[in-house]
């Protein structure tokens, strides 16, 4: 498991998660990533921004989507990813926690996000969390993006299928 920094105590006031590679290790093996994502809502942005500078944060640039990429003094790189989601609050609410005991986005949401940005590696994380989740956390899976992306529900099904068969693979 990477060293990633505690911003509990830095972001403490303030409902915030983990997403992006780092999150995923609450429901899959840990991958390599280069930076820790979080997410807030965008309404806190002045001040969440303010507080981690605080911290010896630095803003390096604004992201292409909206929120900005933060380097500690260490140089570990924090991108900060500005929420408006129709399910954020309900996403902010019921975070789950990785092993480290950090506030990680929950899996219905992380897909939703991750199906989203429509990336290779992206829709590799989904396939690879979804072969983990067991059947109560599917069924979840299901429901929430049925809710908020029912467009998107036959390809869910494609992404649990293909990412049970690489499960079975690598179990065999």
């Amino acid at each position: 498991m990477n060293d990633w920094p505690d911003l509990r105590d830095i972001l403490q006031g303030f409902q915030w998660v983990i997403v992006g590679g780092v999150a995923t290790r609450a429901y899959m093996p840990e991958r390599m990533t280069k930076d820790m994502d979080i997410l807030v809502r965008a309404k806190d942005e002045t001040a969440v921004l303010q507080r981690l500078k605080a911290a010896h944060f630095e803003v390096v640039q604004p992201l292409s989507i909206p929120g900005y990429v933060l380097q500690s003094s260490g140089g570990v790189e924090i991108d900060v990813l500005l929420g408006s989601q129709p399910w954020l609050e309900e996403a902010l609410n019921h975070p789950a926690a990785d092993a480290a005991g950090y506030p990680v986005l929950g899996l219905p949401y992380l897909v939703l996000m991750k199906m989203a940005a429509s990336r290779g590696r992206d829709f590799g994380d989904v396939t690879t969390m979804l072969g983990w989740a067991d059947d109560k956390a599917l069924a979840n899976v299901r429901q929430i993006v049925a809710r908020y992306n029912p467009q998107d529900s036959e390809d869910l099904e494609s992404l649990i299928f293909i990412g049970q068969q690489e499960r079975r693979e690598v179990d065999d």
